[in-house]
């Protein structure tokens, strides 16, 4: 039988809303996986999460019975660090509203995590974590005052899919910095922004990757930047009544990630974009 994934020589999975909702796996995610590397496909697991280091976000996989190992874990963090340290001169103090794995991305190419405003920091470096709280984005909106100040943002996301639904994502609370200060993020690194994916093709010598995820506005419309085919899974964010209203078409959709598995002459128009 020949199956979807093996038209493409790099898979690249979304993980929250892909693979687990939550800590919780999606059904028929750990089998995919499972085939997928008894194929020989090299996949790699390209997440917008920056609140998990690689190492940490593959043992949650592990633990989830869906086999990873930190090197197939790709995140934003590194990517922001790398941009802050392209326009920053070394040792510039940074404030870092986020988790401890992008203040350790930050400390790593040279640059000074800080948590105050009063450290006079050169820009502010945003993503999403479940600790971040008023004081952070108090001391991130005085700091955002000054107009001099880069603010970077590691991804967009407004909401972030847990086991009980979507909650609030980096994008909302980098809505309530722009309330607050009438500024919106100079860059940000993360999907829909496609290096991410053509890092990793590139880094595989890939001629035909597909991009699995669960939101339009990011794993599908990063895939479609990155000029390759996508897979939409209605696990996660998105929903069918989203994807009707939406000018984001992705090559295919599933129910699930197990979609990757459907043999290529039961697919049809329906299920293909």
């Amino acid at each position: 039988m020949t199956s979807l994934i093996d038209r493409y020589d790099l898979i690249l999975l979304d993980i929250d809303g892909v693979l687990v909702l939550g800590q919780q796996p999606i059904p028929g995610a750990a089998e995919t996986i499972a085939a997928i590397r008894t194929k020989g496909v090299p996949l790699r697991f390209t997440t917008n999460s920056p609140r998990r280091r690689p190492g940490e976000a593959a043992e949650m996989l592990n633990k989830a019975g869906i086999g990873a190992t930190a090197d197939e874990v790709v995140t934003p963090t590194g990517i922001a660090a790398a941009t802050l340290a392209q326009r920053l001169p070394s040792g510039a103090a940074v404030l870092v509203v986020g988790s401890d794995a992008l203040r350790d991305e930050v400390a790593a190419v040279g640059l000074k995590p800080v948590n105050s405003a009063d450290d006079r920091p050169q820009a502010v470096v945003q993503g999403f974590a479940p600790t971040i709280d008023w004081p952070s984005l108090a001391e991130a909106a005085l700091t955002l005052q000054r107009p001099e100040t880069l603010w970077l943002a590691t991804n967009l996301d407004a909401t972030w899919p847990s086991e009980r639904g979507p909650v609030p994502g980096n994008g909302a609370f980098i809505a309530a910095l722009t309330a607050a200060t009438g500024r919106e993020p100079d860059l940000s690194v993360g999907k829909p922004e496609p290096t991410l994916f053509q890092q990793q093709a590139k880094a595989h010598n890939a001629q035909h990757p597909l991009v699995v995820g669960d939101r339009l506005d990011t794993d599908i419309e990063g895939g479609r930047r990155a000029g390759f085919d996508t897979l939409l899974v209605l696990t996660g964010v998105t929903t069918p009544d989203m994807l009707a209203d939406s000018d984001v078409h992705p090559t295919y959709i599933g129910e699930s990630i197990t979609h990757l598995l459907a043999e290529l002459a039961a697919l049809t128009d329906a299920v293909r974009r």
